[in-house]
């Protein structure tokens, strides 16, 4: 994968979690409206589904699971299982963590250095935005 990593990241990764709040929004129109379970599983011609699952829910924050449902002939595999927190009033999504990458405390002890944080937190959301814009580009939309 492609990478950027530019010289104001913590300017750039606030752009990039507004511009995934926008992304994961044309993926799920009703989003703000998220109230069970599992609410949206959009779907594009040939592909796996995508399943958001709703983990938590406050009056301005969501937290949700997201995945592609791969089913196999003995089980089914769910990658890649990324936590998102989605700030309803922000107008962002923050990556938490996925299957390859645990939350930031359990990849980086209980005070990291700042530095190591932002990079941390910079590589997930990047990661976010070119799967969100890959979902886009399949065509998948809420059914």
């Amino acid at each position: 994968m492609s990478s950027f990593s530019p010289v104001e990241k913590s300017f750039w990764l606030h752009r990039v979690c507004e511009a995934n709040y926008h992304r994961l929004h044309r993926l799920v129109p009703e989003l703000e409206a998220m109230a069970s379970m599992v609410t949206a599983v959009p779907q594009a011609p040939g592909k796996p589904a995508l399943r958001f699952r709703l983990l938590e829910r406050s009056p301005f924050t969501l937290v949700l699971e997201v995945t592609h449902d791969f089913e196999g002939p003995f089980q089914v595999l769910e990658e890649p299982q990324v936590r998102l927190r989605v700030s309803l009033d922000a107008k962002t999504v923050e990556m938490l963590s996925d299957r390859e990458r645990p939350d930031l405390h359990d990849a980086l002890g209980r005070e990291p250095p700042p530095a190591q944080v932002l990079e941390y937190k910079w590589t997930l959301n990047y990661f976010l935005s070119r799967w969100l814009d890959h979902c886009l580009e399949a065509e998948y939309c809420a059914t």
